[in-house]
């Protein structure tokens, strides 16, 4: 009889020891999630050619301090950021859309508060200062299937920043811009796809981006895959993953 007692006990022991672990195990993800890193990725191609659609990377929730945003269902628990730092210009990010805070976007900082941020005839200006352009060929841009030739040039941030962006034309609004400046507690953000990103050019939609709206700094992406095949094919994996992008840093 005490042999037979004893194994429900062991069973209900070895029930206890799985709950725990399972419970560990959410509280951690939970944790890295919150703190650390949180792994996104790329629907639109509005930051062709940094990003492509099916890129899948790692934000820094740490980079710039920790909002209700950095928060599982961003809670209102409290407001601005604590530990808070700007970013830096030229720096990827992620932050919740001002006028829908449920949507995520991926831009590129390019202002700074107080900065005057203006465009004109295609080229970036930083405080009267023009961010050089390079030419550097024809870029065949898919944007989920959707293919557009561009011209690709690198472009140089005043701080010394370099990265490329594309260009389809420099005439239009979105290329003449007005000068606009940065209020205090904002940023700009711009896509590096020009004239295919909806981005802080945009007043009536992105505008200028709350610092407390940031959730991370892109860092790494950990996985990239053709995304005109739906991501359960995984029959199409070994032909669709674009090997060369596998953690490749975000510049």
């Amino acid at each position: 009889m005490a042999t037979t007692k004893a194994k429900p006990r062991r069973q209900a022991s070895v029930w206890v020891e799985n709950i725990k672990t399972i419970v560990y195990a959410g509280l951690i993800a939970v944790g890295v999630r919150t703190f650390l890193f949180e792994p996104f990725n790329i629907p639109s191609g509005s930051m062709i050619p940094t990003l492509l659609v099916g890129d899948y990377l790692f934000v820094s929730k740490y980079s710039y301090g920790y909002s209700r945003y950095s928060l599982p269902f961003s809670p209102p628990l409290f407001s601005g950021r604590i530990f808070g730092s700007l970013p830096n210009r030229g720096d990827v990010v992620v932050f919740k859309y001002p006028r829908d805070t449920s949507i995520d976007y991926i831009k590129r900082i390019v202002g700074l508060p107080g900065d005057k941020i203006q465009v004109k005839q295609g080229v970036l200006y930083v405080n009267g200062q023009a961010a050089p352009r390079v030419a550097e060929g024809d870029y065949l841009a898919d944007d989920g299937g959707i293919k557009m030739m561009r011209r690709r040039y690198q472009e140089t941030l005043p701080n010394g920043v370099k990265h490329d962006v594309l260009k389809e034309r420099d005439d239009g609004w979105v290329n003449n811009t007005q000068e606009y400046v940065v209020p205090a507690n904002h940023v700009f953000a711009m896509g590096d796809n020009r004239d295919n990103s909806a981005d802080s050019r945009f007043m009536d939609g992105v505008g200028f981006v709350p610092v407390e709206n940031l959730v991370g700094r892109a860092e790494i992406i950990f996985f990239s895959i053709n995304a005109e095949y739906p991501w359960w094919e995984v029959w199409q994996w070994p032909f669709e993953i674009r090997w060369s992008r596998l953690l490749k840093p975000v510049r």
